[in-house]
């Protein structure tokens, strides 16, 4: 049986986690994969903390339930490292990817005695220089696609191309920022 890949995210409401996990769901259905992407749902409200997930394979996929050990963690809020226990189950042979200007060794002691790669990004930066506004959720979901090897970046980038031009149809003047903040944070993840 092939592997599947399992992603945790970590957000607050109104941060594009949940539509972030969505998304790389349809790009990676695309490409072929078999997938899952859903959120955990409870009495959010905007800012409150919330999960999602994804599972990603080449096999058809059964399991029907939370993420208990992803692979990897993707923290879209970096107040949530003292919030939530974010490396709850994370496998150590995965890692974690945390939108902060700060370096993964500043992030460590955070970390709950994680010992796996941390990788970071300044999603703020990216997201402001492409969009002129603050949405962390493209670089995030970037950077995961990229340290994950979830797929081939140019056909990542394609993929989200045609799903930008489907989704913002109205609204055409966005789809360039929105690819903007992509190509910027699959270089720029560290």
């Amino acid at each position: 049986m092939a592997k599947t890949l399992e992603i945790r995210w970590h957000g607050r409401g109104g941060q594009g986690a949940k539509t972030a996990s969505l998304l790389l769901a349809d790009v990676a259905f695309n490409t072929g994969k078999y997938v899952q992407g859903f959120p955990e749902y409870g009495p959010e409200r905007m800012g409150a903390p919330i999960t999602a997930y994804n599972r990603i394979s080449d096999d058809p996929i059964r399991v029907h339930s939370n993420i208990y050990d992803p692979e990897f963690v993707v923290v879209v809020d970096e107040t949530l490292l003292t919030a939530v226990d974010v490396t709850k189950g994370l496998k150590e042979d995965g890692a974690i990817i945390i939108n902060s200007e700060k370096s993964g060794e500043e992030l460590r002691p955070l970390l709950n005695g994680y010992k796996g790669k941390v990788y970071t990004i300044d999603a703020r930066k990216i997201s402001v220089a492409a969009l002129g506004k603050y949405f962390p959720n493209m670089p995030m979901l970037a950077s995961i696609v990229k340290v994950a090897n979830v797929m081939d970046e140019a056909d990542f980038l394609e993929e989200m191309q045609g799903s930008f031009k489907h989704k913002f149809a109205s609204k055409p003047e966005v789809i360039e920022g929105n690819m903007q903040a992509l190509r910027m944070s699959l270089q720029e993840v560290k």
